[in-house]
C-alpha cells in the first residue's frame, strides 16, 4: 500500500508503520504529559491516561481530501490494496513500536510515569486515513478491549456499512466519534473533496446509528473561512441525531494543510468558545468543559453534569 519512499517520509514525520497498513504517531500531548508538562483534552474530558495513550490507525485509505487535514492527501490511496493484517498483529506491532519510540523519553522523567507509559491503556483510532475501511476493525476493537485497554474510534462517516458491522458483532467502540465536516452538502463538497457523490448521504446514515453506541460524540473540526458558520444549520443536524457529547475543536495550522490554508484560518480559542456559546443555545446544550491549550470546547445535554470517566 506504501512505497518505499513514501514510508520513508512517513519516518521522518514521526510515523513508525506496524505491519502492512497501520502506523502510530506519539502525539505531542503524550509527550508532554511524560515530561509532567500537561495532558490531552482526552484527560481532561474524559480522563483518558495522555502518556498511556496510542494514537494509531488501521488504514492509510480515505473516501476525502479534507482541507484542513494534516495528512498529505496527495499520497493517500482511495482503495484498500494489498494484505491484510490480523487484528492480534497490528496491536502487538503498535505497541512495540510505540514503546520503541518512547524510550527516548525515559532520561530525566519521573520512573513511575515512564513504567506506566510501557503499559499502555488506551488506543485513539484516528492517527491517519479513515480506520473503518480496515476490514478486520470489529475484531480489532474486540481484541483491544479483551486486553483491558479502551478503544476511541474517531470515523468521517463515509462508511456507514463498518458502523453497522460493530453493532451487529456486539464490537463497539469505548467511544464513538462522527465528524460532522460541515453544515451543508455544497460546503462540504467544496472542503473535502468527496470521492463519491453519496458521501454527504453516507455521513447522514453514519449519524442515525450515533445513538445505537453507548457512548457518542459529534466532532467539528472548525476552519474560519471554510466551515466556522451557518450555526443554525449545524443546530438542525446536531438535535436530529441527538449526541450525547459534541466537541467543537479548531483546526490547527501544521503539516500538509499550510499548503492549502493560512494561518489566519486557525481560530483562536475564544472564536470557538464563541461558536460553541452560541451553538450550545440552538440546541439546548450547554457547554461542559474546555482545553483551552487545544482549542477545543466540549457541550453536552443539559441533564449531563460531566463526562463519565473512563
Amino acid at each position: 500500500m506504501l512505497s518505499d519512499l513514501k514510508k520513508k517520509d512517513l519516518y521522518k514525520q514521526g510515523y513508525r508503520l506496524a505491519g502492512n497498513h497501520s502506523a502510530i504517531k506519539v502525539c505531542l500531548w503524550t509527550k508532554k504529559c511524560i515530561r509532567g508538562e500537561d495532558e490531552c483534552y482526552k484527560s481532561t474530558f474524559y480522563g483518558i491516561q495522555s502518556h498511556r495513550c496510542i494514537q494509531m490507525t488501521p488504514s492509510f485509505v480515505c473516501s476525502q481530501r479534507c482541507v484542513w487535514c494534516w495528512r498529505d492527501i496527495d499520497f493517500t490511496p482511495a482503495k484498500w490494496e494489498g494484505a491484510v493484517d490480523e487484528p492480534e498483529f497490528v496491536i502487538d506491532e503498535c505497541i512495540k513500536e510505540h514503546k520503541k519510540y518512547l524510550q527516548g523519553f525515559k532520561a530525566g522523567c519521573d520512573p513511575k510515569i515512564f513504567a506506566e507509559a510501557m503499559e499502555p491503556k488506551h488506543f485513539a483510532i484516528s492517527l491517519s486515513g479513515e480506520p473503518t475501511f480496515y476490514p478486520k476493525l470489529p475484531e480489532l476493537i474486540d481484541q483491544i478491549k479483551k486486553r483491558g485497554m479502551t478503544a476511541f474510534l474517531v470515523t468521517n462517516g463515509t462508511n456507514p456499512k463498518m458502523l453497522h458491522r460493530l453493532l451487529e458483532n456486539g464490537f463497539e467502540p469505548t467511544q464513538l466519534y462522527i465528524t460532522l465536516p460541515a453544515p451543508n452538502e455544497e460546503s462540504y463538497i467544496k472542503a473535502c473533496s468527496p470521492l463519491a457523490k453519496d458521501n454527504w448521504r453516507k455521513i447522514m446514515e453514519s449519524l442515525s446509528l450515533l445513538n445505537k453506541f453507548e457512548r457518542n460524540v459529534i466532532r467539528l473540526t472548525l476552519v474560519k473561512g471554510v466551515n466556522m458558520n451557518n450555526i443554525e444549520q449545524y443546530a438542525e443536524i446536531i438535535k436530529r441525531f441527538k449526541p450525547m457529547f459534541v466537541e467543537a475543536k479548531a483546526y490547527v495550522w501544521v503539516g500538509h494543510s499550510k499548503d492549502r490554508l493560512e494561518i489566519k484560518d486557525m481560530p483562536v480559542h475564544e472564536e470557538i468558545m464563541e461558536f460553541a456559546g452560541e451553538l450550545a443555545k440552538s440546541i439546548g446544550y450547554k457547554i461542559i468543559d474546555e482545553k483551552k491549550e487545544s482549542r477545543v470546547t466540549l457541550l453536552g445535554s443539559c441533564d449531563i453534569a460531566m463526562p463519565g470517566r473512563l
